[in-house]
């Protein structure tokens, strides 16, 4: 009986292989020409699909040398570091205020007199806020933010995708603190720690997959979102999403070698960044930080 199971896996074996490598084909060619386009020249890209460098066109940092020391490169860098600055302050204080909502959440029992909501309904309460498409409250935003001086700022855009992230940090949270065992901190309870040295010496160190998770989330969030940064800023606080939207609807065409090198500097620190903490995700996923 394991040997014919044996053989059969063995048969459908081959078809596997096929099917993954077809679909990481599939998953890697938008990338690798992104890749190759941003070392063409103009007169490469628009001869037509060349796929091999050095033989079907000579290779160039032209475009990676105009973006990082040319003309424009101040605008570049600028906006790389405002998404860089806004995405990981914003995810930080997401998780931060998400963990210690998801912690009372299923940790202790609340009721909202008024409408008689106990912990699941403030917990779908919560979630429900971030359904709403982003749309429906960026011009409620603007307004606000105008009268409160914050548009183009940094600390307007940080709250703004704060408050946007922090439904699905709490509900990612809480999900994972209800997979903890309780009695870890009743017993450091028990030897006279505070509730709140038993969350941060015993539950914190326990919930690094989550907290890794759910921050990688967050920031991923924050630094491809376009809706807000074109709403709510306009030059100092801007992002690298609102410069690459902007290179291509220029009045000369879109620079197909400028927008990959562009896109590419969007692309490459997100995967950096999957990669380091990629066995942070998959332990988050699996005990249970996303049902």
């Amino acid at each position: 009986m394991q040997s014919k199971q044996s053989r059969r896996r063995h048969k459908w074996r081959p078809i596997t292989y096929i099917l993954l490598f077809t679909w990481a084909f599939i998953a890697l060619f938008p990338l690798y020409w992104l890749l190759i386009t941003s070392f063409k020249q103009p007169i490469a890209v628009f001869q037509g699909p060349k796929f091999i460098p050095w033989v079907d066109f000579k290779p160039t940092l032209n475009a990676w040398k105009f973006l990082l020391t040319g003309l424009g490169h101040e605008a570049v860098l600028r906006d790389w570091r405002n998404s860089a600055i806004e995405a990981l302050t914003s995810a930080v204080l997401a998780v931060a205020i998400g963990s210690l909502a998801g912690y009372g959440l299923t940790r202790f029992s609340y009721r909202v007199p008024v409408l008689k909501w106990r912990n699941p309904d403030i917990s779908f309460w919560i979630i429900s806020q971030r359904m709403l498409p982003p749309v429906v409250v960026v011009l409620p935003f603007l307004i606000m933010y105008r009268f409160v001086g914050l548009v183009d700022t940094y600390l307007g855009m940080i709250l703004a995708y704060t408050v946007f992230n922090l439904p699905f940090a709490v509900w990612i949270m809480r999900d994972f603190f209800a997979s903890l065992p309780v009695e870890l901190e009743e017993s450091a309870l028990i030897e006279g720690a505070s509730r709140l040295k038993a969350f941060r010496l015993i539950v914190l160190p326990l919930a690094t997959p989550g907290l890794v998770a759910t921050f990688l989330f967050c920031m991923m969030f924050a630094w491809n979102d376009y809706l807000f940064a074109l709403m709510l800023t306009f030059s100092r606080a801007s992002t690298l999403p609102m410069y690459i939207a902007g290179e291509g609807t220029q009045s000369y065409g879109p620079q197909w070698w400028y927008l990959s090198a562009l896109s590419l500097m969007a692309v490459v620190p997100m995967a950096i960044v999957a990669v380091f903490v990629e066995r942070y995700i998959s332990r988050g996923l699996v005990v249970g930080a996303i049902k």
